[in-house]
Protein backbone atom coordinates (compact mmCIF):
# COMPACT_ATOMS: atom_id res chain seq x y z
CA UNK A 1 0.00 0.00 0.00
CA UNK A 2 1.23 3.28 -0.83
CA UNK A 3 2.57 5.30 2.16
CA UNK A 4 0.71 8.68 2.33
CA UNK A 5 -1.63 8.09 0.17
CA UNK A 6 -3.64 11.32 0.63
CA UNK A 7 -0.58 13.24 -0.31
CA UNK A 8 -0.04 11.75 -3.08
CA UNK A 9 -4.10 12.25 -4.20
CA UNK A 10 -3.89 15.35 -2.98
CA UNK A 11 -0.44 16.44 -5.18
CA UNK A 12 -1.78 14.61 -8.22
CA UNK A 13 -4.90 16.20 -8.25
CA UNK A 14 -4.10 19.74 -7.76
CA UNK A 15 -1.12 19.12 -10.71
CA UNK A 16 -3.42 18.41 -12.95
CA UNK A 17 -6.26 21.00 -11.63
CA UNK A 18 -3.75 23.84 -12.28
CA UNK A 19 -2.22 22.88 -15.31
CA UNK A 20 -5.38 21.99 -17.27
CA UNK A 21 -6.58 25.80 -16.34
CA UNK A 22 -3.22 27.43 -17.26
CA UNK A 23 -3.54 25.62 -20.54
CA UNK A 24 -7.12 26.43 -20.96
CA UNK A 25 -6.23 30.35 -19.75
CA UNK A 26 -3.09 30.31 -22.53
CA UNK A 27 -5.35 28.86 -24.93
CA UNK A 28 -8.52 31.27 -25.05
CA UNK A 29 -7.13 34.43 -23.37
CA UNK A 30 -5.20 36.99 -24.88
CA UNK A 31 -2.23 38.56 -23.12
CA UNK A 32 -2.98 42.22 -23.21
CA UNK A 33 -1.19 45.17 -21.27
CA UNK A 34 -3.46 46.23 -19.34
CA UNK A 35 -4.95 43.00 -18.60
CA UNK A 36 -8.79 42.23 -20.53
CA UNK A 37 -10.96 41.03 -17.93
CA UNK A 38 -13.53 38.46 -17.88
CA UNK A 39 -16.41 38.88 -15.52
CA UNK A 40 -17.44 35.65 -14.13
CA UNK A 41 -19.03 37.10 -10.39
CA UNK A 42 -19.46 41.01 -11.05
CA UNK A 43 -17.26 42.78 -8.47
CA UNK A 44 -16.03 39.32 -6.50
CA UNK A 45 -14.23 37.31 -9.85
CA UNK A 46 -12.96 38.08 -12.76
CA UNK A 47 -10.77 36.40 -15.09
CA UNK A 48 -7.08 38.43 -16.05
CA UNK A 49 -4.54 36.93 -17.92
CA UNK A 50 -1.36 37.83 -16.88
CA UNK A 51 2.13 36.54 -16.39
CA UNK A 52 4.70 36.86 -13.19
CA UNK A 53 7.81 36.19 -13.51
CA UNK A 54 8.30 36.82 -9.98
CA UNK A 55 6.88 35.62 -6.77
CA UNK A 56 3.57 37.46 -4.85
CA UNK A 57 3.76 40.42 -5.41
CA UNK A 58 6.43 40.78 -7.93
CA UNK A 59 8.96 40.16 -5.19
CA UNK A 60 12.64 38.67 -6.94
CA UNK A 61 11.37 39.56 -10.13
CA UNK A 62 13.19 38.07 -12.82
CA UNK A 63 15.25 36.25 -10.49
CA UNK A 64 16.46 32.69 -11.46
CA UNK A 65 16.19 32.09 -7.93
CA UNK A 66 12.72 31.33 -7.59
CA UNK A 67 12.86 28.34 -10.23
CA UNK A 68 14.99 26.51 -8.27
CA UNK A 69 13.52 26.69 -4.75
CA UNK A 70 10.45 25.39 -6.41
CA UNK A 71 12.01 22.14 -7.50
CA UNK A 72 14.05 21.88 -3.97
CA UNK A 73 10.66 22.19 -2.18
CA UNK A 74 9.30 19.97 -4.56
CA UNK A 75 11.83 17.23 -4.47
CA UNK A 76 12.40 17.91 -0.09
CA UNK A 77 8.78 16.94 -0.06
CA UNK A 78 8.28 14.06 -2.38
CA UNK A 79 11.14 12.45 -0.59
CA UNK A 80 9.84 13.42 2.69
CA UNK A 81 6.46 11.78 1.80
CA UNK A 82 7.98 8.36 0.25
CA UNK A 83 10.97 8.13 2.56
CA UNK A 84 9.90 9.34 5.57
CA UNK A 85 7.04 8.48 8.46
CA UNK A 86 3.78 8.09 7.42
CA UNK A 87 1.98 11.57 8.31
CA UNK A 88 -1.21 12.05 10.08
CA UNK A 89 -4.26 12.73 7.34
CA UNK A 90 -4.31 16.77 7.82
CA UNK A 91 -0.40 16.75 7.06
CA UNK A 92 -1.05 14.72 3.74
CA UNK A 93 -3.82 16.86 2.38
CA UNK A 94 -1.80 20.13 3.61
CA UNK A 95 2.03 19.07 2.32
CA UNK A 96 0.40 17.61 -0.82
CA UNK A 97 -1.34 20.92 -1.55
CA UNK A 98 1.83 22.66 -0.87
CA UNK A 99 3.29 20.14 -3.46
CA UNK A 100 0.79 20.62 -6.49
CA UNK A 101 1.60 24.44 -6.24
CA UNK A 102 4.81 24.11 -6.21
CA UNK A 103 4.63 21.91 -8.88
CA UNK A 104 2.47 23.85 -10.43
CA UNK A 105 4.45 27.25 -10.56
CA UNK A 106 8.08 25.68 -11.00
CA UNK A 107 6.92 24.26 -13.85
CA UNK A 108 5.88 27.38 -15.53
CA UNK A 109 9.35 28.94 -14.37
CA UNK A 110 11.15 26.13 -15.57
CA UNK A 111 9.30 26.10 -19.06
CA UNK A 112 8.02 29.59 -19.81
CA UNK A 113 10.12 31.48 -17.72
CA UNK A 114 6.89 32.77 -15.96
CA UNK A 115 4.28 32.08 -14.02
CA UNK A 116 0.90 32.11 -15.68
CA UNK A 117 -2.10 33.73 -13.68
CA UNK A 118 -5.33 34.60 -13.78
CA UNK A 119 -7.36 34.74 -10.86
CA UNK A 120 -8.28 38.56 -10.06
CA UNK A 121 -10.79 39.30 -6.89
CA UNK A 122 -12.01 42.85 -6.86
CA UNK A 123 -14.11 42.75 -4.51
CA UNK A 124 -12.42 45.64 -2.44
CA UNK A 125 -14.24 48.45 -3.58
CA UNK A 126 -13.09 52.06 -3.63
CA UNK A 127 -16.32 54.16 -3.66
CA UNK A 128 -15.29 57.37 -4.92
CA UNK A 129 -15.57 60.08 -3.73
CA UNK A 130 -12.91 57.76 -1.01
CA UNK A 131 -14.93 57.86 2.49
CA UNK A 132 -11.70 56.78 4.13
CA UNK A 133 -8.74 59.24 2.78
CA UNK A 134 -6.70 58.31 5.49
CA UNK A 135 -6.72 54.76 4.53
CA UNK A 136 -4.44 52.58 1.82
CA UNK A 137 -6.20 50.76 -0.92
CA UNK A 138 -4.52 47.82 -1.92
CA UNK A 139 -5.36 45.93 -5.50
CA UNK A 140 -4.96 42.18 -4.32
CA UNK A 141 -2.92 40.60 -7.01
CA UNK A 142 -3.53 38.38 -9.71
CA UNK A 143 -2.95 34.70 -8.71
CA UNK A 144 -3.78 30.97 -9.92
CA UNK A 145 -4.62 27.28 -8.30
CA UNK A 146 -1.13 26.94 -7.76
CA UNK A 147 -1.23 29.82 -5.13
CA UNK A 148 -5.02 28.60 -3.64
CA UNK A 149 -3.72 25.24 -3.31
CA UNK A 150 -0.46 26.33 -1.36
CA UNK A 151 -2.44 28.68 0.72
CA UNK A 152 -4.94 25.60 1.25
CA UNK A 153 -2.71 23.54 2.19
CA UNK A 154 -1.18 25.81 4.78
CA UNK A 155 -4.45 25.61 6.33
CA UNK A 156 -4.58 22.25 6.51
CA UNK A 157 -1.47 22.13 8.00
CA UNK A 158 -2.69 24.80 10.93
CA UNK A 159 -5.95 22.84 11.40
CA UNK A 160 -3.72 19.67 11.57
CA UNK A 161 -1.90 21.29 14.16
CA UNK A 162 -4.97 21.57 16.77
CA UNK A 163 -6.59 18.43 15.58
CA UNK A 164 -6.12 15.11 17.39
CA UNK A 165 -3.95 12.61 16.13
CA UNK A 166 -5.18 9.87 13.88
CA UNK A 167 -5.60 6.97 15.65
CA UNK A 168 -4.14 3.63 14.53
CA UNK A 169 -6.14 0.84 13.93
CA UNK A 170 -6.71 -1.93 15.35
CA UNK A 171 -4.16 -4.74 13.48
CA UNK A 172 -6.01 -7.95 15.44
Amino acid sequence: MLRNRFFWIAAIAGLLLDRLTKLWVVKTMVLTIPPQETIVIPGILHWAYVINDGAAFGILSGSPILRWLSLLASVALMAWAWFGRRMLRWEQWGYGLVLSGALGNGIDRFVLGHVVDFIKVPFVYVPYPNPFPNFVWIQFPIFNLADVFINLGIICLLIGIYRTPDTPKNSN
